[in-house]
């Protein structure tokens, strides 16, 4: 398969036209979008680039969108709900313990930037694609998440709980810092000291101490 096109061309146009017929062009057109945000960025293509790109016409994508905005607006509302599946599993309500489960959920973030970079850019490189009810909804309770593991972590440290939310915008910032520079190559794990990961953790290690200290909590839990 040519590495610039994510899907066979031949097995696309017609798995498209059967989509069609069967009421999934809605699913092949957030499919196609997914792919040409990860090739050329959010506002790189138009709603008909996507038609052509799962072999339907121009015309045939207002029949579920009526413009690019609503297309991307839900494709972010898939993408944050995926997100969110994948933060409140690695989470898993801090068993065994809140500071391994906050740990899982790094891992779990960098994850969903590196396997979803289409959607992931949708998400997060655009804030108009959650102009619409739906979407806007499906960030918050995903970034709910976030916040309800910092709520857990500074009370299993015996730390005001006030702190919760400044301290999920941090580590939000954070991880999305570290997981676009992993994106565009700059953080390389094959590189001494240039893993993502870890780099995350200690970034996060540092963060959590602050906002326990600030809270009056125990440094070491």
């Amino acid at each position: 398969m040519d590495s610039k096109q994510p899907f066979p061309a031949s097995s696309l146009l017609g798995a498209a036209r059967r989509g069609y017929h069967h009421g999934r062009l809605k699913d092949a057109l957030l499919e196609a979008a997914r792919a040409l945000v990860a090739e050329r960025g959010p506002a790189g293509f138009t709603l008909a680039e996507a038609a052509k790109r799962v072999g339907v016409t121009a015309a045939a994508p207002y029949r579920h969108f009526p413009d690019r905005n609503a297309l991307m607006a839900e494709l972010a509302r898939t993408g944050f709900e995926s997100f969110g599946q994948r933060l409140a599993a690695a989470w898993d309500e801090g068993r065994p313990h809140p500071r391994d489960a906050f740990t899982r959920m790094g891992q779990a973030y960098l994850a969903f930037a590196r396997d979803e970079p289409g959607a992931y850019a949708t998400m997060f490189e655009n804030v108009g694609a959650l102009a619409s009810p739906e979407s806007g909804a499906a960030a918050d309770k995903a970034l709910s998440i976030l916040r309800q593991a910092c709520s857990g972590v500074l009370a299993e440290a015996g730390a005001a709980p006030e702190g919760a939310r400044k301290l999920a915008f941090e580590i939000w910032s954070l991880s999305h810092g570290v997981a676009m520079l992993a994106a565009g190559g700059h953080l390389d794990p094959r590189n001494p000291g240039c893993d993502p990961a870890p780099i995350l953790a200690g970034g996060v290690e540092g963060l959590l101490a602050a906002a326990i200290r600030a809270g009056g909590g125990r440094a070491q839990i």
